[in-house]
């Protein structure tokens, strides 16, 4: 059900609105089920109390759908659809001052009228499912939760991540240890069992044990875990990480789409967001 705010039509005829209809948010996301990875599994209940969620409709059908997620600074929030209708959401409904944006290249001006766009690498969302994975061979072991205090000391020197031994107990994760000491390590960002999808994430070796394969070894396993619930696993690599995207393509992941994921920070007025175009072409010339 359509519930909480509507704002006056917008362009294009469009109303706007929160929903927590999931039916109704469920039949849009699956119009690109890989893109819409994350979003399809915020829609399972230990998910979903985190979200907020703003569609565009013309009509009865949604046009565009904005995501926001809670509880972390500054919010996850994804976008998908028709340009105008996320920009009307972000324009009347979910406002956040700064957030990190996942979005199609086509939705990205519709953004910057309302938020300076950081740069940032170009993403690839990378799929594979039953009938294209290729297994690698290598041995990696299933991590448990006991394991956290050794995960998050590799993801230390990494990307300096902090997981709780939550993570490991509903998603899934495996390592390599080498004389004892865990080297490498892959899991997940989010498993959905409902939509039959998961996000692998987290993957990293200890820079000392590089050029072995222990990344193709754990993302493997994880991978061969996770298919079979999942119709689906997605991850991203980011476009100019060729090694990554070689070693994803040897397990049987494709390139499904590339897509901008930029930290956004709203603009403080209307002008300010006509001039981020003509910015854009042309930028400020330095001083020599």
């Amino acid at each position: 059900m359509v519930t909480l705010a509507r704002t006056e039509a917008g362009e294009r005829g469009l109303a706007v609105r929160f929903t927590t209809d999931r039916a109704l948010l469920r039949q849009f996301l699956e119009r690109d089920r890989l893109f819409a990875a994350y979003a399809l599994c915020d829609l399972d209940d230990r998910e979903f109390a985190r979200t907020r969620w703003g569609v565009a409709l013309g009509g009865q059908a949604p046009q565009s759908l904005v995501l926001e997620y809670a509880g972390l600074a500054p919010q996850p929030v994804f976008a998908m659809g028709d340009a105008a209708g996320v920009e009307a959401v972000l324009r009347d409904l979910i406002r956040p001052r700064a957030a990190w944006v996942a979005m199609s290249y086509a939705v990205l001006p519709a953004v910057e009228r309302l938020y300076r766009v950081e740069p940032g690498p170009e993403m690839i969302r990378m799929a594979v499912d039953r009938a294209t994975f290729r297994p690698h061979p290598g041995l990696a072991a299933r991590m448990v939760p006991g394991e956290i205090g050794d995960l998050n000391r590799l993801y230390e020197l990494g990307f300096t991540s902090w997981l709780s031994a939550s993570a490991i107990e509903e998603g899934v994760y495996y390592g390599v240890r080498v004389r004892g000491t865990l080297v490498a390590a892959a899991g997940t960002h989010v498993v959905s069992r409902e939509a039959r999808m998961a996000v692998v994430g987290n993957v990293l070796t200890h820079r000392e044990y590089r050029g072995r394969g222990f990344a193709k070894v754990t993302t493997s396993a994880v991978t061969q875990e996770l298919l079979r619930t999942c119709d689906d696993v997605v991850l991203n690599v980011r476009a100019d990480n060729a090694p990554a995207i070689a070693a994803y393509r040897t397990l049987g992941y494709r390139e499904h789409c590339r897509f901008a994921e930029r930290l956004v920070h709203r603009r403080a007025s209307t002008l300010d967001g006509i001039m981020a175009p003509i910015r854009r072409l042309f930028p400020a010339r330095k001083e020599p």
